[in-house]
């Protein structure tokens, strides 16, 4: 009889702990079990989410645009290129990433397995290594061709889902805001803008690029090497107006177009004239868009980028720490030039980008967690999500002032007529608008949730 009542006392006794600890056993294994299969969706499991998150179109916010970048470097810029391309990725672009024929064979291996192994590349499809490589002469006209060619493919690759801008860069160069602020902001422009520092007034550029005949044995060589210079000077031409600026640009697709399929000989003209010019890549797209009736007032005169100069050398400088504060208040999203794992791209990435080291810059299509270090773009959902954070600020007053009406008249190519879509005065009207609309949805979860 003992016995018996010491046993039910032990069972009594034990019966609270055993039940907790079973019980805790089974919610600490559901949790693990989800959290794996959280990480580990397939592309149709993705896909779906992207179908739930989808966001309608009409309903209040304009359409968002669409870059098409072009991302290019030469031998042992590798690394260079693989950080810029997680720095500016997001699902709704396009991009060709070109490494010239004077990388090797490796590097160009290396950087395709790299981005065939990302996942949101996997999914979306919208990234490319160019296999067969351009040869690029420096300062030869080779640059244009090469950069022909990839717009080309991102013209061919987009199918349906056409692209609205091009944006060239290249290994040097890194962004100051994220996609998604420059998504948000670029929602509102008119998609016949196109930006490019440009100007008739050649000065020494006449005697040292116009007038000058180079041949660039990059077109016809496997090899780099230099340009040749004839003895031979030419005479400005006559049927066409000569314009420079900086090699970086970003155009509209129908620009795009209008050079690689040529509706008049414009395009193949000038790229004829450009074979024998020095640094063709400072002329070829401005003398173009500038001299055709269609676009010569689609031009805002600033190219996106800032740049510190080494007048004396006529060439870039690199940025270091002590730029910092010039280069955030000048408004531009991308900047040129850095030297690699320089301390200033560290603190881009943590104070501008919010960008770990080997990872994405996270947006809002990135909907995974950071639950044991895990990258948050492991997990992705709608393209079309985006939130717009506070540095879109900076984008938005520089618009500003380019898109003022008396300033933006001031610096058109023709006779003043308005642009292709809207008047001048509009331009600067809709922009009025971009810092309500951000502000209002800045503070929600994303732009499907504002809407």
């Amino acid at each position: 009889m003992k016995r018996t009542q010491f046993c039910s006392f032990i069972n009594k006794k034990w019966r609270m702990p055993v039940l907790g600890i079973s019980i805790f056993s089974l919610l600490l294994i559901f949790s693990l079990s989800l959290l794996h299969s959280r990480s580990s969706l397939s592309d149709s499991d993705q896909a779906s989410i992207v179908s739930r998150r989808s966001i309608p179109t009409a309903l209040g916010l304009p359409k968002l645009p669409r870059f098409a970048y072009l991302i290019s470097g030469t031998r042992g810029e590798v690394p260079q290129i693989k950080r810029l391309f997680q720095a500016v990725y997001h699902p709704r672009n396009y991009y060709v990433l070109h490494i010239d024929l004077d990388a090797s064979d490796d590097e160009r291996l290396e950087l395709a397995k790299f981005v065939k192994s990302t996942m949101a590349v996997r999914r979306f499809r919208n990234a490319v290594v160019v296999g067969k490589a351009d040869l690029i002469t420096h300062k030869g006209p080779t640059a244009i061709t090469a950069t022909l060619h990839a717009a080309a493919i991102l013209l061919k690759q987009s199918g349906e889902n056409q692209w609205d801008w091009f944006i060239n860069l290249n290994a040097w160069d890194y962004p100051l805001i994220n996609q998604d602020d420059l998504l948000h902001i670029f929602s509102y422009l008119p998609r016949d803008l196109n930006f490019l520092d440009h100007t008739s007034e050649l000065g020494w550029k006449e005697h040292q690029r116009a007038r000058p005949i180079i041949i660039d044995p990059g077109l016809y060589h496997s090899k780099k090497s230099g340009v040749f210079w004839a003895k031979e000077k030419r005479s400005l031409p006559a049927s066409f107006k000569l314009f420079t600026g900086s090699e970086w640009v970003v155009l509209t697709k129908s620009f795009i177009d209008f050079c690689i399929w040529g509706f008049d000989n414009l395009p193949r003209t000038l790229l004829m004239y450009y074979a024998n010019f020095l640094s063709s890549s400072e002329g070829y797209f401005h003398t173009a868009v500038c001299n055709h009736k269609n676009y010569q007032n689609t031009t805002v005169n600033h190219d996106l980028h800032f740049v510190k100069w080494d007048n004396q050398r006529q060439q870039p400088i690199n940025l270091t720490l002590e730029h910092y504060d010039e280069m955030v208040s000048s408004g531009a999203p991308f900047a040129h030039r850095f030297s690699m794992n320089d301390p200033l791209l560290e603190k881009i990435d943590r104070v501008l980008l919010g960008r770990l080291d080997g990872r994405f810059v996270p947006g809002r299509w990135c909907i995974g967690n950071t639950v044991l270090g895990k990258d948050l773009c492991e997990l992705f959902g709608s393209p079309d999500a985006i939130k717009p954070s506070a540095n879109y600020k900076r984008l938005e007053k520089l618009l500003f002032n380019l898109l003022d009406p008396e300033n933006f008249r001031s610096k058109q190519v023709g006779d003043g007529g308005p642009l292709l879509q809207g008047s001048n005065d509009d331009l600067f009207n809709v922009l009025q608008y971009v810092g309500n609309v951000a502000r209002r949805t800045f503070y929600s979860e994303e732009w499907g949730d504002a809407m």
